[in-house]
């Protein structure tokens, strides 16, 4: 049976702490709808109201065309060897930047994480549980490492090189402003 909270309340923060993996959601109002899951450790509640995430480099940056178009977002987060338990967090999202003012409070919450792109804060509107009884048993194993020593070897400049290539629109065309708001190509 599904619960409805206002509030990320202690034992739900609690929940999200112990969770290795998370799912990220949210469309254009017009367009592909992206949902993506999430791993490392990216993802902090910062209070009873707003949780954030370290968004590392991908091959997309769909979320923050989103958010920039319309802000809607939803985050899962699952349990798959404890007590059953899925929580979505829904709210408005925004997205944070090396250049942007919040950054410095912010970053500082997560550790230094090669291939860091930018921030993902969210506005948590509405926070749901349900049961969870369907979702099957797995072991968590450990972090892939891949994303990681991707980063690495490409470096500061080939980051640079690899967002404005692949990551400044959205696979519908959207912005995402990654490098600034001038720069931005529609493809």
């Amino acid at each position: 049976m599904s619960k409805f909270y206002r509030e990320l309340t202690e034992p739900l923060q609690a929940f999200i702490a112990e969770q290795q993996i998370f799912f990220t959601a949210s469309a254009p109002t017009h367009g592909r709808i992206n949902l993506s899951p999430k791993g490392i450790d990216t993802f902090r509640c910062l209070d009873a109201h707003t949780a954030a995430y370290l968004d590392l480099t991908g091959s997309g940056n769909e979320t923050s065309a989103h958010l920039i178009e319309n802000g809607r977002m939803t985050i899962m987060f699952c349990s798959f060897t404890q007590q059953p338990l899925i929580l979505r967090l829904y709210g408005q999202g925004s997205v944070i930047r090396p250049r942007d003012a919040e950054w410095e409070n912010l970053d500082c919450l997560f550790p230094s994480t090669p291939g860091t792109r930018q921030i993902i804060q969210l506005s948590v509107e509405s926070v749901q549980t349900s049961c969870g009884h369907g979702v099957p048993f797995y072991d968590y194993q450990g972090e892939r490492e891949t994303m990681i020593r991707w980063a690495e070897k490409k470096g500061e400049d080939g980051l640079q090189r690899y967002w404005q290539d692949k990551n400044q629109v959205s696979i519908d065309g959207l912005p995402t402003y990654l490098l600034g708001k001038t720069d931005a190509v529609h493809q």
